[in-house]
Protein backbone atom coordinates (compact mmCIF):
# COMPACT_ATOMS: atom_id res chain seq x y z
CA UNK A 1 0.00 0.00 0.00
CA UNK A 2 1.36 3.42 -1.45
CA UNK A 3 1.16 6.16 1.52
CA UNK A 4 -1.47 8.70 0.90
CA UNK A 5 -0.40 12.67 1.26
CA UNK A 6 -1.93 13.91 4.24
CA UNK A 7 -1.85 17.75 4.11
CA UNK A 8 -1.49 19.22 7.81
CA UNK A 9 -4.68 21.92 8.47
CA UNK A 10 -4.55 22.66 12.09
CA UNK A 11 -1.79 22.11 14.69
CA UNK A 12 -2.65 22.33 18.45
CA UNK A 13 -0.07 21.98 21.23
CA UNK A 14 -1.08 19.90 23.88
CA UNK A 15 1.90 19.95 26.38
CA UNK A 16 5.31 21.60 25.97
CA UNK A 17 6.47 17.93 24.58
CA UNK A 18 3.14 16.69 22.40
CA UNK A 19 1.20 17.58 19.52
CA UNK A 20 -1.87 17.01 17.55
CA UNK A 21 -1.67 17.05 13.68
CA UNK A 22 -5.01 17.75 12.48
CA UNK A 23 -4.52 16.29 8.28
CA UNK A 24 -7.16 16.74 5.17
CA UNK A 25 -7.96 12.90 5.02
CA UNK A 26 -10.67 11.16 7.25
CA UNK A 27 -10.21 7.39 8.26
CA UNK A 28 -14.30 7.43 8.51
CA UNK A 29 -14.15 3.29 9.39
CA UNK A 30 -11.06 4.40 12.31
CA UNK A 31 -11.45 1.76 15.28
CA UNK A 32 -10.73 3.49 18.33
CA UNK A 33 -7.42 1.80 18.86
CA UNK A 34 -5.64 1.23 15.62
CA UNK A 35 -3.17 2.93 13.98
CA UNK A 36 -1.56 4.34 10.93
CA UNK A 37 1.89 4.37 9.35
CA UNK A 38 3.50 7.97 9.51
CA UNK A 39 5.44 8.52 6.43
CA UNK A 40 8.44 11.26 7.74
CA UNK A 41 9.72 11.95 4.31
CA UNK A 42 13.39 11.68 4.20
CA UNK A 43 13.52 10.23 7.87
CA UNK A 44 11.45 7.22 8.31
CA UNK A 45 8.12 5.59 9.07
CA UNK A 46 6.60 4.98 12.49
CA UNK A 47 3.26 3.60 13.56
CA UNK A 48 1.47 6.30 15.12
CA UNK A 49 -2.27 5.91 16.76
CA UNK A 50 -5.11 7.94 15.78
CA UNK A 51 -6.55 10.18 18.28
CA UNK A 52 -9.14 11.15 15.82
CA UNK A 53 -10.79 10.53 12.14
CA UNK A 54 -8.63 13.14 11.24
CA UNK A 55 -5.46 13.71 13.69
CA UNK A 56 -2.36 12.07 15.19
CA UNK A 57 -1.04 13.02 18.68
CA UNK A 58 2.10 13.08 19.11
CA UNK A 59 5.38 13.19 21.36
CA UNK A 60 8.79 14.41 21.00
CA UNK A 61 11.23 11.06 21.86
CA UNK A 62 13.15 10.62 18.52
CA UNK A 63 14.42 11.56 14.96
CA UNK A 64 10.97 11.28 13.31
CA UNK A 65 8.76 12.73 15.86
CA UNK A 66 11.20 15.86 15.92
CA UNK A 67 11.19 15.73 12.30
CA UNK A 68 7.26 16.05 12.87
CA UNK A 69 7.00 18.98 15.20
CA UNK A 70 9.26 20.85 12.59
CA UNK A 71 6.38 20.87 10.53
CA UNK A 72 3.90 23.49 9.78
CA UNK A 73 0.45 24.04 8.86
CA UNK A 74 0.36 23.28 4.74
CA UNK A 75 3.11 20.89 5.24
CA UNK A 76 2.52 17.14 4.55
CA UNK A 77 3.51 13.73 5.45
CA UNK A 78 2.53 10.37 4.21
CA UNK A 79 0.33 8.07 5.84
CA UNK A 80 -0.77 4.69 5.24
CA UNK A 81 -3.95 2.27 7.40
CA UNK A 82 -5.88 2.39 9.66
CA UNK A 83 -4.00 -0.46 10.79
CA UNK A 84 -4.45 -3.25 13.33
CA UNK A 85 -6.82 -3.96 15.94
CA UNK A 86 -8.60 -1.56 17.79
CA UNK A 87 -10.66 -1.65 21.49
CA UNK A 88 -14.00 -3.92 22.06
CA UNK A 89 -16.50 -1.53 22.16
CA UNK A 90 -19.49 -2.30 24.81
CA UNK A 91 -23.03 -2.85 24.79
CA UNK A 92 -25.43 -0.43 26.06
CA UNK A 93 -25.97 -0.44 29.75
CA UNK A 94 -22.26 -1.66 30.54
CA UNK A 95 -19.60 0.25 32.23
CA UNK A 96 -16.76 0.97 31.00
CA UNK A 97 -13.52 2.35 33.14
CA UNK A 98 -10.62 3.88 30.48
CA UNK A 99 -6.91 3.85 32.06
CA UNK A 100 -4.69 5.94 29.91
CA UNK A 101 -1.75 7.45 31.00
CA UNK A 102 0.54 10.28 28.93
CA UNK A 103 0.40 9.95 25.42
CA UNK A 104 -2.05 6.82 25.74
CA UNK A 105 -4.49 9.38 26.14
CA UNK A 106 -5.10 9.40 22.37
CA UNK A 107 -6.05 6.38 21.14
CA UNK A 108 -8.17 6.57 24.32
CA UNK A 109 -10.21 9.43 23.89
CA UNK A 110 -11.94 8.84 20.59
CA UNK A 111 -13.03 5.03 22.86
CA UNK A 112 -14.37 6.76 25.62
CA UNK A 113 -16.15 8.94 23.01
CA UNK A 114 -17.07 5.96 21.08
CA UNK A 115 -18.06 3.83 24.47
CA UNK A 116 -20.25 6.79 25.40
CA UNK A 117 -21.90 7.07 22.32
CA UNK A 118 -22.63 3.33 22.67
CA UNK A 119 -24.27 3.99 25.85
CA UNK A 120 -22.00 2.91 28.17
CA UNK A 121 -21.57 4.68 31.80
CA UNK A 122 -17.24 5.84 31.08
CA UNK A 123 -15.17 6.31 34.06
CA UNK A 124 -11.29 7.59 33.02
CA UNK A 125 -8.62 7.07 35.30
CA UNK A 126 -6.21 9.88 33.61
CA UNK A 127 -2.70 10.30 35.00
CA UNK A 128 0.86 12.20 34.01
CA UNK A 129 3.69 13.78 35.17
CA UNK A 130 1.97 16.40 36.03
CA UNK A 131 -1.15 18.98 35.84
CA UNK A 132 0.53 20.48 32.12
CA UNK A 133 1.18 17.36 30.70
CA UNK A 134 -2.82 16.05 31.28
CA UNK A 135 -4.13 15.04 27.77
CA UNK A 136 -7.64 15.28 26.82
CA UNK A 137 -8.77 16.18 29.94
CA UNK A 138 -12.21 17.65 28.62
CA UNK A 139 -12.70 15.09 25.89
CA UNK A 140 -13.07 12.69 28.47
CA UNK A 141 -14.85 14.80 30.98
CA UNK A 142 -17.23 14.95 28.18
CA UNK A 143 -17.85 10.96 28.10
CA UNK A 144 -18.81 10.62 31.94
CA UNK A 145 -16.06 10.40 35.08
CA UNK A 146 -12.59 11.77 35.56
CA UNK A 147 -10.25 10.54 37.82
CA UNK A 148 -6.64 12.71 37.47
CA UNK A 149 -3.24 11.72 39.37
CA UNK A 150 -0.31 13.28 38.38
CA UNK A 151 3.12 12.48 39.54
CA UNK A 152 3.79 15.65 41.25
CA UNK A 153 0.94 16.61 42.61
CA UNK A 154 -0.74 19.52 41.07
CA UNK A 155 -3.47 17.86 40.24
CA UNK A 156 -5.79 15.01 41.62
CA UNK A 157 -4.28 12.33 43.45
CA UNK A 158 -1.02 12.76 44.29
CA UNK A 159 0.91 9.63 42.32
CA UNK A 160 -0.16 6.87 40.01
CA UNK A 161 -3.00 5.66 37.94
CA UNK A 162 -3.02 2.57 40.30
CA UNK A 163 -3.02 4.49 43.47
CA UNK A 164 -6.50 5.92 41.94
CA UNK A 165 -7.39 2.28 40.82
CA UNK A 166 -6.71 1.25 44.51
CA UNK A 167 -9.27 3.31 46.00
CA UNK A 168 -11.84 2.17 43.06
CA UNK A 169 -14.20 -1.22 43.29
CA UNK A 170 -13.47 -2.63 39.83
CA UNK A 171 -15.97 -5.15 40.24
CA UNK A 172 -18.86 -2.71 38.71
CA UNK A 173 -17.04 -2.39 35.37
CA UNK A 174 -17.56 -4.76 32.39
CA UNK A 175 -14.43 -3.56 30.65
CA UNK A 176 -11.30 -1.80 30.97
CA UNK A 177 -9.34 -0.35 28.37
CA UNK A 178 -6.00 0.83 29.03
CA UNK A 179 -3.15 2.82 27.26
CA UNK A 180 0.35 4.06 28.31
CA UNK A 181 4.04 4.20 29.09
CA UNK A 182 4.53 0.32 29.44
CA UNK A 183 6.03 0.38 32.98
CA UNK A 184 2.57 1.86 33.75
CA UNK A 185 0.33 -0.42 32.04
CA UNK A 186 2.29 -3.15 33.88
CA UNK A 187 2.21 -2.18 37.01
CA UNK A 188 -1.64 -1.76 36.43
CA UNK A 189 -1.68 -5.32 34.56
CA UNK A 190 -0.36 -6.91 38.09
CA UNK A 191 -2.97 -5.10 39.79
CA UNK A 192 -5.87 -6.04 37.66
CA UNK A 193 -4.21 -9.93 38.14
CA UNK A 194 -4.35 -9.79 41.67
CA UNK A 195 -8.09 -8.29 41.61
CA UNK A 196 -9.70 -11.02 39.79
CA UNK A 197 -10.09 -8.07 36.83
CA UNK A 198 -7.55 -9.33 33.85
CA UNK A 199 -10.03 -11.27 31.74
CA UNK A 200 -12.49 -7.67 31.45
CA UNK A 201 -9.22 -5.97 30.19
CA UNK A 202 -7.76 -4.66 27.22
CA UNK A 203 -3.96 -3.04 26.96
CA UNK A 204 -2.50 -1.37 23.43
CA UNK A 205 0.78 -2.46 23.04
CA UNK A 206 3.29 -0.20 21.44
CA UNK A 207 6.49 -2.08 19.39
CA UNK A 208 8.75 -1.40 16.66
CA UNK A 209 7.45 -1.83 13.27
CA UNK A 210 8.69 -2.45 10.08
CA UNK A 211 5.63 -3.08 7.67
CA UNK A 212 2.60 -2.64 9.15
CA UNK A 213 0.46 -4.87 8.09
CA UNK A 214 2.07 -8.13 9.58
CA UNK A 215 4.59 -9.45 7.15
CA UNK A 216 8.01 -9.12 8.32
CA UNK A 217 7.67 -10.77 12.04
CA UNK A 218 9.55 -7.35 13.42
CA UNK A 219 7.06 -6.97 16.31
CA UNK A 220 6.10 -10.13 17.34
CA UNK A 221 5.92 -10.65 21.18
CA UNK A 222 7.14 -13.29 23.01
CA UNK A 223 6.06 -16.40 24.15
CA UNK A 224 2.82 -16.21 21.78
CA UNK A 225 4.15 -14.55 19.07
CA UNK A 226 1.19 -12.40 18.37
CA UNK A 227 2.03 -9.59 15.84
CA UNK A 228 1.39 -6.30 17.49
CA UNK A 229 0.47 -4.93 14.22
CA UNK A 230 -1.78 -7.13 13.11
CA UNK A 231 -3.30 -8.99 15.80
CA UNK A 232 -2.51 -5.82 17.84
CA UNK A 233 -1.83 -3.35 18.90
CA UNK A 234 -4.93 -3.62 21.60
CA UNK A 235 -4.30 -7.23 23.52
CA UNK A 236 -6.37 -8.62 26.22
CA UNK A 237 -4.75 -9.05 29.76
CA UNK A 238 -5.24 -12.41 28.96
CA UNK A 239 -3.33 -13.31 26.00
CA UNK A 240 -0.65 -11.01 27.93
CA UNK A 241 -0.16 -13.66 30.85
CA UNK A 242 3.38 -14.52 30.95
CA UNK A 243 4.18 -12.63 28.33
CA UNK A 244 7.15 -9.76 27.59
CA UNK A 245 5.06 -7.19 28.69
CA UNK A 246 6.92 -4.94 31.57
CA UNK A 247 9.78 -6.64 31.04
CA UNK A 248 11.70 -5.79 27.13
CA UNK A 249 11.27 -4.78 23.84
CA UNK A 250 12.84 -5.02 20.84
CA UNK A 251 14.79 -2.94 18.81
CA UNK A 252 14.71 -2.80 14.90
CA UNK A 253 17.70 -5.35 14.64
CA UNK A 254 15.46 -7.56 16.82
CA UNK A 255 17.53 -7.52 19.69
CA UNK A 256 15.77 -7.42 23.04
CA UNK A 257 16.00 -3.88 25.40
CA UNK A 258 14.76 -3.73 28.71
CA UNK A 259 12.35 -1.52 29.67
Amino acid sequence: MLPLNATILRINEESPSVKTFFFDLQFETMKPGQFVMVWVRGVDEVPMGLSSKNSITVQKVGEATSKLFELKEGDSFGLRGPFGKGFSLPSEGEKTLVIAGGVGAAPLAPYAEAARSAGSEVHTVLGARSADDLLFEERFAAAGKVYVSTDDGSKGTKGFVTDVLNGLNLSVYNRIAVCGPEIMMASVFRLLEERKALKKSEFSLHRYFKCGIGVCGACCIDRSGLRVCKDGPVFSGEQLLDSELGKYMRDASGRRVKI
